[in-house]
């Protein structure tokens, strides 16, 4: 699987928010996109970059961003996750891995020794054009908006 790189062309994808609602790529045509993959809904790495995103989403809107976060977790997983921690941006309930196999985001990982295969924690950023513009692949979970911004 390659990941997606600053330059590419981000495949069109359709997915299913928390709520249900279809989302695809062509919604965010002419807006500044940032997609946002996390391996699970409620641990702790994922709350701190979301919530992260979310304390500074106000900053990010200024600079004309939207924001999309991505896991494999159901749609009532991302709807508890949303709920629970007020979150003002869609979650993708990405379970057939549509968008996170568009990006590239999912293979090998080690953990406390163990391998196995997950999403890797990366951030797109995508222009208007559908273009990746960035690619943060060592996540700050506890200030990813700075690194964004």
């Amino acid at each position: 699987m390659k990941t997606l790189k600053e330059g590419d062309k981000v495949p069109q994808f359709t997915s299913k928010d928390q709520d249900g609602k279809e989302i695809k790529l062509s919604d965010y045509k002419g807006k500044k996109l940032i997609v946002f993959f996390y391996p699970r809904a409620n641990t702790p790495g994922c709350t701190a970059e979301a919530c992260n995103l979310r304390d500074n989403y106000k900053e990010l809107q200024a600079e004309g961003y939207h924001l999309l976060g991505v896991s494999e977790d159901s749609q009532k997983k991302q709807a508890s996750f949303r709920d629970k921690y007020e979150f003002p941006f869609p979650l993708l309930a990405d379970e057939d891995h549509s968008v996170i196999n568009a990006f590239g985001v999912w293979g090998p990982k080690k953990f406390m020794g163990r391998e196995y295969d997950g999403i890797h924690r990366t951030t797109f950023i995508v222009s208007g054009e559908g273009t990746v513009e960035r690619v943060i692949d060592k996540v700050n979970t506890k200030d990813h908006a700075a690194q964004i911004l």
